[in-house]
């Protein structure tokens, strides 16, 4: 199914027309074809066939323009507009071509979370673009990539420290807008003279950030889906290293880092379920004592509440939960060394076993020789007794 920004051309993917040729759409109309950006920013309108009764329609729409970037004109001729219809809307200088991304109620939701002043000042829409302004937008964007190379060759020469990444013409030619990251001052006076001369158009330096850029060109992440910035990410908000840290992450900043070479995005989505889930986890600043030495930690499983110890000179790590580690801990402080992991009952508190039970068999030795000694001592002869009486010889008789 083909998204309905491919099938029109909305997504910039429109090819201009040529001698004898009709316009005709680059995608390949299946909506995934990311040639010029069919999933950049998209929105849904999921109040689209939805009435609002007794409320008059929000008079605000949201128009998309190149590189995903988007604006609010108000729709005061009342046109009846549908989301990739392009429009023709006022600018500071001459007009430009967008197509509509979003109306309704989602605007005045929009408006309001981005904290937009829609009031008279506001700009407006003024027609629906015509097959004329559609040819000379197509002229236009048809001028910005060679814009861009030639701009690098006047940055190289005049050897500014800056990089230029997209260049945006308006649909009536009159003026250029060249986006460009450095982390340096650049002084590009002698720039806006060089390309002013060059493309004849007046010339508008705007200063984008790493983040900024990478969501203008687009790409694959790791993940091996399309970069978050350059399809529904607006906000980018401030990462730490500490999120990693909280996530059991390697400290590699070649993994950490994205497309833009900040950390990446992602670390901050699932940050919070890790900090919910580290409040049960002690904190464990020295090693475990036990008999068979000391234990480090070596890894926390967060949600599993388990966290693996290994000994210094072991390369087996053992698996202990947290209460155990609490009881092991607070052993410790209090200078008890348990046995194990598994048993805590420490050295200096086991019953003594009595020493009669470990000698009772030297005592019977000791009792059975006693014994036989003393009867030796009994047969003995006693020292100046007399002699025995011997026996009376026979009479003789008969």
């Amino acid at each position: 199914m083909s998204c309905k920004s491919c099938a029109t051309g909305g997504c910039g993917t429109r090819q201009g027309a040529t001698d004898g040729q009709k316009t005709a759409t680059v995608g390949c109309g299946s909506g995934g074809c990311a040639t010029g950006g069919c999933n950049k920013l998209n929105t849904f309108d999921w109040l689209s066939d939805i009435a609002m009764p007794g409320v008059k329609q929000y008079d605000v729409v949201e128009v998309k323009f190149k590189g995903g970037r988007k604006d609010y004109y108000r729709n005061v001729h009342q046109l009846d507009l549908t989301t990739g219809d392009y429009v023709v809307v006022e600018m500071q200088s001459g007009y430009h071509i967008g197509a509509v991304s979003l109306q309704g109620e989602l605007v005045r939701l929009q408006v309001k979370k981005r904290g937009v002043k829609i009031n008279d000042d506001t700009k407006v829409i003024h027609r629906i673009a015509t097959p004329k302004d559609l040819e000379r937008h197509d002229q236009a964007i048809l001028r910005d990539l060679p814009a861009l190379y030639r701009s690098r060759e006047i940055i190289r020469e005049l050897k500014l420290n800056m990089k230029l990444s997209d260049v945006e013409f308006q649909s009536d030619n009159t003026k250029a807008t060249f986006y460009y990251s450095s982390e340096e001052r650049v002084d590009f006076r002698e720039l806006i003279k060089m390309l002013a001369s060059e493309f004849k158009a007046r010339i508008e330096m705007r200063q984008i950030s790493l983040r900024q850029e990478a969501g203008r060109l687009g790409g694959i992440g790791s993940c091996g889906r399309e970069l978050c910035c350059s399809t529904w990410l607006t906000d980018f908000k401030n990462i730490a290293t500490s999120a990693a840290r909280y996530q059991n992450l390697s400290l590699n900043p070649a993994k950490l880092s994205g497309q833009c070479g900040r950390l990446k995005c992602c670390l901050n989505y699932e940050l919070d379920t890790y900090v919910d889930a580290l409040r049960d986890i002690p904190t464990i600043d020295k090693p475990l004592e036990t008999q068979k030495g000391r234990a480090y930690l070596q890894k926390t499983d967060i949600f599993r509440k388990l966290m693996w110890f290994g000994y210094g000179a072991e390369s087996t790590w053992h698996p202990l939960p947290i209460p155990r580690v609490l009881e092991i801990a607070e052993l410790n402080k209090n200078g008890i060394i348990p046995e194990s992991f598994d048993v805590l009952t420490p050295i200096g508190e086991k019953e003594p076993v009595p020493v009669a039970a470990l000698n009772s068999d030297l005592q019977k030795l000791d009792a059975k020789y006693a014994t036989r000694s003393s009867a030796k001592k009994k047969k003995k002869k006693p020292k100046g007794g007399t002699d025995k009486p011997s026996k009376p010889a026979s009479n003789g008789k008969s």
